[in-house]
């Protein structure tokens, strides 16, 4: 992202949220013709997930998340920009109770991948003082970007995803909730081939692990886009019950599982431009040649 587009992203924190939205719908629009890539992962993505859709179906549902994804990404401008009442009047958080009943013990906030999530994210950060990991930027003025971001209130702590789960260990056993986002295709290494949406994807099992490690309760939180400009809802969930247990394979699909059921509640919103399933089981061809 150049100096320049930032400084225009920036510009758009100035505009109301109706605008950013009615904007965000138009160059999704375009963004769907044009990123053909990304079209393509989409697409796959929900042929897999959703194999008894129609193909029409699926590609009115890829629409609907270029816009969604986009306008997510303009609205970053109030996110990054804006004064926080702004921000708390443009998500509303639910459930917070959840969280404070729980005072200082361990605890991981289940981030399931949605365009809202940083929305959600920004407005926690408003009420408590978190841990969360980030991938490191190429180019380090999008880094201290991101940095101010999404340390803008409290003392929010960031950790980058190179330096491995263990540097979370500590600050969750210290009583710094750990927002945490686990449902992505890093690789190989230490993952696990559970199914989603009935396909194997390779997923990390860090939530089972990281909860046995400190004795931490999970809670998910899920951000849900409104239409229009009606702006966002966070909602916090009751912490899980049995969990985890020593079988990290059943929690893991426990956790994918939870994600499908929100999939289904909002399927436009879900991250679908990902390469989900990148990772396939030895022998197994590919899916986004």
């Amino acid at each position: 992202m150049s100096r320049i587009a930032i400084a225009l992203l920036w510009l758009l924190h100035f505009l109301p949220l109706g605008a950013l939205a009615a904007l965000g719908n138009v160059l999704g629009a375009l963004a769907y013709r044009a990123a053909r890539e990304r079209r393509h992962v989409a697409l796959v993505n929900l042929g897999k997930c959703f194999p008894a859709m129609s193909a029409a179906a699926r590609e009115r549902l890829a629409r609907a998340h270029f816009r969604a994804v986009t306008r997510a990404f303009l609205e970053h401008a109030i996110l990054w920009w804006a004064p926080r009442g702004r921000i708390e009047r443009l998500v509303r958080l639910e459930g917070l109770e959840h969280l404070r009943a729980l005072g200082n013990a361990p605890m991981i906030l289940l981030v399931p991948h949605f365009v809202g999530l940083d929305a959600g994210g920004t407005r926690l950060a408003c009420e408590i003082d978190a841990v969360s990991m980030y991938a490191r930027q190429k180019d380090p003025y999008v880094e201290a970007l991101l940095h101010h971001g999404r340390s803008r209130f409290g003392d929010q702590l960031l950790v980058s995803r190179q330096d491995g789960i263990r540097a979370v260990i500590r600050p969750v056993r210290e009583g710094r909730p750990f927002y945490y986002l686990p449902d992505m295709d890093y690789g190989r290494r230490g993952a696990l081939f559970v199914p989603f949406f009935g396909v194997a994807a390779a997923t990390m099992p860090g939530l089972s692990r990281i909860a046995a490690a400190t004795g931490a309760r999970v809670l998910p939180i899920v951000t849900r886009m409104l239409p229009g400009g009606a702006g966002y809802v966070a909602t916090i969930e009751p912490p899980w019950a049995d969990f985890p247990t020593e079988d990290v394979v059943a929690d893991t699909r426990r956790m994918n599982a939870y994600i499908e059921s929100k999939v289904l509640e909002m399927p436009e919103q879900y991250y679908w431009v990902h390469r989900r399933f990148k990772t396939r089981p030895e022998g197994e061809p590919g899916f986004y040649a």
